[in-house]
């Protein structure tokens, strides 16, 4: 039996809100060490909100978030710094610096928090480019990218320190089938290869299916979670709703082409 790995994160009794309704009450789960683990659910279940908490930028209305012996939501400026130093992260929209080359960007965490050379910065960011296939990127302004371009340098920054841990908000929206699969490619790389844990907030099933550990379902009828599970399990074995969600998104996912074959 394959041992449990250690905890990075640990979510205890959890809730958060948005405009003042209350999207996920009671969450309790960890992330662990060399493991993906998927965020999935509805439209408006509080996936990217959840997201939002467990960086730090969003308070929690009740609960905690934990990273070790750091409490979140009871760290003094300076803990909360240290915590960030050990987690990229990449959003939606990539959120790239407009004023800086993309390679400028991907070495920002670099020269906030390392003592890097310029040349061990521009070394790095230029193989994290390479890794998300932007290696012409380097000099490139971000405006000269397309939507999912700009994602890809944004995962390269949120690499730019080498974290243990990578937290990830829908980014294969926008994709390609190929360029979809090559970034599946390299968060199992990542994992495998680095040991690294990766929290993923997607609605792309092809992604959870190909690489997901864990699956942690927000329902957004009951407004809590069901506990995390191998999306395979919870496919064929979990709760209902959880069931015709996977196997709905699946069908669909898969409809065009059987239909035509039938």
């Amino acid at each position: 039996m394959k041992a449990v790995a250690a905890a990075l994160v640990t979510v205890e009794g959890l809730s958060i809100s948005a405009g003042g309704h209350v999207l996920q009450h009671d969450l309790n789960f960890e992330v662990r060490a060399a493991e993906v683990l998927a965020i999935i659910g509805g439209s408006g279940c509080g996936k990217s909100t959840l997201l939002r908490s467990l960086v730090g930028l969003d308070a929690p209305t009740a609960g905690h978030v934990r990273y070790g012996g750091t409490d979140l939501q009871a760290a003094s400026p300076a803990e909360l710094a240290a915590v960030r130093r050990g987690f990229g992260v990449m959003f939606q929209a990539g959120a790239l610096w407009s004023s800086m080359t993309v390679g400028e960007n991907v070495m920002l965490p670099m020269e906030m928090f390392t003592k890097a050379s310029a040349e061990e910065r521009t070394q790095r960011a230029r193989k994290h480019l390479a890794d998300v296939g932007l290696a012409d990127a380097f000099d490139l302004d971000p405006s000269a990218l397309s939507g999912g371009m700009r994602k890809r340098a944004a995962i390269a920054r949120a690499l730019a320190l080498d974290p243990p841990l990578l937290f990830l908000d829908e980014p294969s929206a926008g994709l390609d089938p190929p360029t979809s699969a090559q970034l599946d490619t390299l968060l199992m790389s990542l994992r495998d290869g680095q040991g690294m844990a990766i929290v993923l907030v997607t609605h792309e099933l092809d992604s959870v299916f190909a690489i997901a550990d864990r699956v942690l379902f927000l329902d957004a009828q009951t407004h809590t979670m069901v506990p995390p599970a191998s999306p395979r399990w919870l496919r064929d074995h979990g709760p209902t709703a959880v069931q015709a969600f996977l196997r709905g998104r699946e069908a669909h996912s898969a409809s065009p082409a059987s239909e035509v074959a039938a």
